[in-house]
């Protein structure tokens, strides 16, 4: 198993066939402000996987997690052994995977725990006809009263989405974790081409935003905003099935929505799903200890009990 130097790490990526925005050394590094560590590429025999290892505070050991969004082992091969290893080598006490439900990892993987749906929008035929019939009127609606949605790829200023965005998280009382820091949005507009900002705009004014990421073959919601007024005005709806219309027309195969608020079967869960009835998808993580000893040590000696926080250290 060899670390990826970062200079290969795209190409290696689009060699594989496996390209997805969550992949990418941009979006790692961008991930890397929010849990801060050392953005990995591990490859082994075709099969690669991002991840960020963290030092342990405290320690010469260090852990390793997924970046913020989706990942885990990809490719055709064995993996598990040879990471084993490296894990030994590398000092890595445990490891917390966030598996991609499209490129549905977590199959084979018998440390796959299940944690949640999410929605996946197959970009083929009338997308329109295929949504709910409550989605359908409200989209019609959001038209009739003359809203209008604005796709700019690569964008070079964020900062009408972060102030959107931020008023959002704040109505919506949202935890510290989500507001995130000015390197956060600068390390992403390093994305470039592969960044997408959608904007819905009624009467000149921007009343909901998106902000999608763009594989080689899926996009991505990731990061959602809107002003009090967008409910009324179903710019929401609009929005996303006009982003879908975008993927569509750039030869995607799918529109990701992601789950619920915090991985639940909620309002949102339900408002997403309306839109790809058939589209669910399954959110699955993974949780390894490779060094035992040291886990319980760091955990205050409890016994190691993968069902809860993981890991315990970092409760």
């Amino acid at each position: 198993m060899r670390e990826v130097p970062a200079a290969e790490w795209d190409d290696l990526l689009a060699q594989l066939g496996c390209a997805d925005a969550y992949l990418l050394h941009a979006y790692v590094e961008a991930s890397c402000v929010l849990d801060p560590g050392e953005p990995v590429l591990l490859e082994d025999d075709g099969v690669v996987m991002t991840c960020i290892v963290r030092a342990i505070p405290g320690t010469d050991a260090y852990d390793v997690t997924t970046p913020y969004g989706y990942g885990g082992p990809v490719g055709n091969g064995g993996f598990q052994q040879a990471y084993e290893r490296w894990c030994g080598e590398r000092g890595i006490v445990s490891t917390f995977l966030r598996f991609h439900p499209l490129f549905e990892n977590y199959r084979g993987a018998p440390y796959a725990t299940y944690a949640s749906p999410t929605v996946g929008w197959p970009l083929e035929g009338d997308l329109l006809a295929g949504m709910h019939g409550k989605h359908r009127n409200v989209v019609r609606k959001a038209k009739k009263v003359g809203v209008t949605v604005e796709a700019t790829p690569a964008p070079d200023d964020l900062s009408a989405f972060v102030s959107l965005y931020e008023q959002t998280m704040r109505r919506q009382d949202a935890a510290g974790y989500y507001f995130f820091s000015p390197d956060y949005w600068e390390r992403l507009s390093a994305l470039l081409d592969r960044l997408v900002r959608l904007d819905a705009v009624a009467e000149g004014e921007i009343v909901a935003s998106a902000l999608c990421l763009r594989g080689d073959r899926w996009l991505h919601y990731h990061l959602g905003a809107t002003a009090d007024s967008a409910r009324d005005l179903g710019a929401s709806n609009l929005l996303l099935y006009e982003a879908a219309r975008w993927g569509q027309g750039q030869g995607l195969e799918e529109f990701h929505l992601g789950g619920g608020a915090g991985a639940k079967e909620d309002s949102l869960f339900s408002f997403k799903q309306r839109f790809s009835r058939e589209g669910r998808r399954e959110f699955w993580v993974g949780k390894l200890v490779h060094d035992e000893e040291a886990y319980r040590r760091l955990s205050g000696g409890a016994d190691i009990d993968i069902a809860g926080f993981f890991p315990a250290y970092r409760a």
